[in-house]
């Protein structure tokens, strides 16, 4: 695997008929941009209708890893009519998805298991 100069990694995986995406490092300024997109267009080629976003392993985030969620958001939920969770955020993840109101819009779970049971249920 190869980590990018802004260290961020995220890596699809595909359970059933549920995209996870495993992100980890930092999503902050700085990080590839081009990288997130091709991670979004991934995401949209594989048809995925549900995705979990496990942001267990994430160390810090910024505008462009706000910026990569919203970006997710709109292309599972908005555009194709799917459900999109975000699990396992850690305290300052969660401050910045509140100071946002992100956290009122995107699904959020505790951990990867109550997050793909919410998927599950559908």
């Amino acid at each position: 695997m190869v980590q990018l100069s802004g260290s961020m990694v995220i890596e699809i995986e595909q359970l059933d008929s549920i995209c996870v995406l495993r992100c980890r490092g930092r999503f902050v300024s700085g990080a590839d941009a081009d990288y997130m997109r091709a991670k979004i267009e991934e995401v949209q080629r594989l048809k995925c209708k549900r995705v979990l976003a496990d942001f267990r392993e994430v160390q810090s985030i910024g505008s462009m890893g706000l910026t990569f969620i919203v970006a997710m958001y709109t292309a599972v939920v908005k555009d194709s009519g799917g459900r999109f969770v975000l699990a396992g955020a850690p305290p300052f993840v969660r401050k910045a998805l509140d100071l946002t109101r992100l956290s009122s819009v995107v699904s959020l779970a505790a951990d990867v298991t109550s997050a793909l049971a919410a998927l599950r249920a559908e």
